[in-house]
């Protein structure tokens, strides 16, 4: 999980200045200290660090704060701001050209996750109603063309190719003809990498920058890479010019340094972050959501972006009406569970919620084997067995068992956990019928997570 370590060391900072009701001068350098070990433990940028906990520390010890009520929970508020404004306080969202195509130059090392999140971004373009194409200039690694048509193919994604010998410049001036002639309104290059930034690698990239012009050149790193990936966004934007910056493998790694230290170092922002494998895992970045994240707040506005991405409106409606109707049967449940998994891996959704103990959850074994087998069991029920789980009885608990390949002690466990769940959720609906608009709306959004119990 992203930020992991950084995360559990500066809560428990807080927890210790949250723990005292006075606050003296000490007391904050002293946290300050803490601070300033943590963000240099996850590799964040050593100037970086020293001005972040410089102007910390100088607001922190004012009268004001060391005078207020809760003078512990003033400082962490400081912290928090001071995160969102060191990767860049708003969200910074990819321009479009006035003319078709918006064409956007991919540039970056080898083995930083360029083409896969070239598919990644063209695949969330698609899904906002955009023609996107595909176009592979990465003529001198072996196999990478069949790797971006791999990664196209994924995403249902058309690419453009010359094979390995044409010019990459050639290939990216054809690619503009072809996608103006096939209606494509987004051209993505994916250009090649070195190991390292080499004069030959930065000509070429010049070449088709003069050639194609444009309208966002981003740059993709690798977090696991640490202060190496903020080097390489640094001599990236001297050459070339960069408009921002897509951090990837930020799953993979506990110290996530780089996004922290990106903004500040190079002045170009970060626009997207790799999470995984799958597409919904590139998310646009949104500096104070991540930041609520590391200081374990929650990110509530990202769970409710995926869950809108993964629930039918018609169908949240209607489960809406069943739950204040406590009509819900095994259909629905077996729908939520669909519905949930597609909202992305458990444990980073949990992650975001406010309050749960990012360090507890850490070492937390989270079965998500189980949940597929409760799929297997409802699937293996009749529908009038779904929409009427009282009339399961032993014979039929047997033919579900063997059905499904689980034990009827499985079946059992599921009915009484599903029963269980209606029983606590005919207590929420009189709380929520009165909750009004707001309340019904985040109902439907979060698709009831009380199906994790």
């Amino acid at each position: 999980m992203a930020f992991e370590s950084l995360g559990e060391k500066l809560q428990d900072v807080f927890k210790k200045l949250r723990g005292k009701g006075k606050l003296a001068e000490g007391d904050v350098k002293e946290a300050m200290r803490e601070v300033r070990l943590a963000l240099l433990e996850a590799d964040v940028n050593f100037r970086v660090v020293k001005d972040f906990v410089a102007s910390i520390t100088e607001k922190a010890v004012g009268h004001e704060i060391l005078e207020s009520l809760n003078p512990g929970q003033q400082v962490i508020k400081l912290v928090h701001e001071e995160m969102i404004a060191l990767m860049g306080s708003t969200q910074s969202q990819l321009t479009f050209s006035s003319k078709p195509p918006t064409v956007y130059m991919m540039v970056g090392l080898q083995g930083a996750g360029k083409t896969t999140s070239s598919g990644k971004l063209a695949g969330l373009m698609r899904k906002q109603g955009k023609r996107p194409l595909l176009v592979a200039c990465d003529v001198y690694r072996p196999a990478a063309i069949k790797q971006l048509q791999v990664v196209g193919s994924t995403y249902n994604i058309p690419v453009f190719e010359m094979g390995d010998k044409a010019s990459p410049v050639t290939i990216a001036e054809k690619s503009l003809e072809f996608a103006n002639e096939n209606g494509h309104d987004i051209v993505l290059i994916d250009t090649a990498g070195r190991l390292h930034i080499d004069d030959t690698l930065m000509d070429e990239l010049g070449d088709i920058r003069a050639k194609v012009k444009p309208q966002e050149i981003l740059l993709v790193v690798d977090a696991m890479t640490g202060q190496d990936a903020v080097n390489v966004a640094k001599t990236f934007d001297e050459k070339l010019g960069l408009d921002g910056i897509i951090v990837t493998k930020l799953d993979s790694d506990t110290r996530g340094g780089a996004v922290l230290s990106v903004k500040k170092v190079t002045g170009k922002p970060v626009k997207y972050i790799g999470m995984g494998e799958k597409l919904d895992d590139m998310e646009p970045f949104h500096p104070d959501r991540m930041a609520s994240r590391i200081l374990g707040m929650g990110d509530v506005l990202s769970l409710i972006d995926k869950a809108q991405q993964a629930f039918d409106e018609k169908q949240a409606a209607d489960l809406e009406k069943k739950f204040r109707e406590n009509s819900l049967d095994l259909e629905d449940f077996l729908q939520q569970m669909q519905q949930i998994k597609k909202m992305g891996n458990i444990k980073d959704l949990l992650g975001m919620m406010p309050g749960v103990n990012q360090a507890a959850l850490a070492g937390a074994e989270i079965d998500e084997k189980a949940m597929v087998h409760m799929e297997a069991i409802i699937q293996s029920m009749t529908k009038k067995e779904r929409q009427n789980p009282e009339i399961l009885n032993g014979s039929r608990k047997r033919r579900i068992a063997a059905g499904s390949g689980r034990t009827i002690q499985e079946v059992n466990r599921l009915l009484k956990q599903f029963e269980e769940m209606r029983k606590m959720l005919k207590g929420f609906s009189g709380m929520m019928g009165k909750g009004g608009k707001k309340g019904k709306g985040l109902l439907g959004k979060m698709g009831k997570l009380p199906f994790f119990g």
